[in-house]
């Protein structure tokens, strides 16, 4: 592995939001529980290992257990700055936004590029944009 990738310790969530996310960029999910990793530590059910493979982006996440602080985001975004398609970025803003809260519309700024940002269910802070000039003329 050569990139960065994000860990999230989530509430007890980590099952759904991997399933979220796996939806949203079209990943297939893994999730493997504390009872699978002969891990005693918390509920059974509990994930302590999932993550998104053969899509676009890559998270791996667990439930938080025993003295694990939960995920808290504050100063961080992930960025999706040109990483597809407009028409994708624009898709993909859109399910991040289900259930979350748009913090900056998508929208065209005034040096011409597209960009805007949304803290999706879980307390991820996305920015998601791309290059005016790869918006086509007849949308």
């Amino acid at each position: 592995m050569t990139a960065l990738t994000p860990y999230l310790h989530l509430p007890g969530t980590a099952r759904e939001a991997l399933t979220f996310y796996g939806s949203v960029f079209g990943a297939e999910v893994h999730a493997y529980t504390l009872e699978q990793f002969g891990r005693t530590d918390g509920p059974a059910d509990a994930i302590a290992h999932g993550y998104l493979s053969d899509g676009p982006v890559t998270l791996f996440a667990s439930d938080a257990t025993g003295d694990e602080p939960a995920l808290r985001c504050e100063g961080l975004m992930l960025s999706l700055l040109g990483t597809a398609e407009p028409d994708t970025l624009r898709a993909w803003f859109a399910a991040l936004s289900e259930g979350g809260r748009v913090v900056d519309d998508l929208q065209q700024r005034p040096w011409g590029d597209y960009d805007g940002q949304v803290v999706d269910r879980y307390g991820l802070h996305w920015l998601i944009g791309f290059e005016g000039s790869k918006v086509d003329p007849t949308d």
